[in-house]
């Protein structure tokens, strides 16, 4: 198929690109064409989208956003490229673990369970303390829609700790103006079954809205602001 093979071109030129895949622009262009050749069409509540990261700090920011499916990150990247937090598994995919890797992926093993959290929070707040902003899917799984699971807090502590802001985003995805299901990831599916609804989509398209900043001193708070902000709607308020 036609997307198929403009799909396999797209990644080859990523790994083509060796280390500069972890630069400024180009992640966001390449993730724009792999969006391309999969036939899913980008938007964004402003015609001129703002960044994801919050600007007019030297700290990075957590971006935190709901979770549906594997192509969340390549819709982000293509409004922002920043690095993410992924489940360890991802670091194992053909091709997409190796591309994961190169742009700086923070794997977690959620089987370590409570031991592996105060690591993987040191860490990510070590990176926004830095001044790079960090993606992380806070619901820990995938969910068809925006009002299901909830937001753990760990991940807040990390931006509590570096002094950091959340900007939450909502992600979305549509058919002919209607919620859709095709790129939702779920279960135990493979990445293989998943891509292959997603190729077969006519129409799809991917909305990213970012909503305001959260500041505050208190994970719980972060937290239940960030998933009231992703689960209300659509309200662009870059700031």
């Amino acid at each position: 198929m036609p997307r198929y093979a403009a799909l396999a071109r797209e990644l080859t030129r990523c790994l083509a690109l060796g280390e500069r895949l972890a630069g400024d622009a180009a992640p966001r262009a390449q993730a724009r064409r792999v969006l391309d050749a999969l036939g899913v069409r980008l938007e964004t509540p402003s015609a001129r989208p703002g960044p994801l990261s919050v600007p007019g700090s030297d700290r990075g920011t957590l971006i935190v956003a709901n979770h549906i499916s594997w192509l969340d990150v390549v819709a982000l990247l293509a409004v922002e490229p920043v690095s993410f937090v992924a489940k360890k598994e991802v670091g194992r995919w053909p091709v997409v673990g190796t591309l994961a890797r190169r742009m700086g992926t923070q794997f977690i093993d959620r089987e370590g369970g409570r031991h592996a959290l105060p690591l993987m929070v040191g860490e990510l707040a070590k990176t926004l303390a830095s001044g790079r902003s960090v993606l992380v899917f806070p619901q820990a799984t995938t969910w068809c829609s925006v009002s299901s699971g909830r937001f753990r807090r760990a991940a807040f502590q990390a931006a509590v700790d570096a002094g950091a802001a959340v900007r939450p985003v909502t992600v979305a995805y549509r058919v002919g103006g209607r919620a859709s299901t095709s790129a939702a990831f779920l279960g135990d599916e493979g990445f293989g079954g998943s891509l292959r609804r997603v190729v077969a989509t006519r129409g799809l398209t991917v909305r990213v809205t970012a909503h305001a900043p959260l500041y505050g001193e208190d994970r719980r708070t972060l937290a239940a602001g960030a998933w009231a902000a992703v689960s209300a709607g659509e309200v662009d308020v870059h700031g």
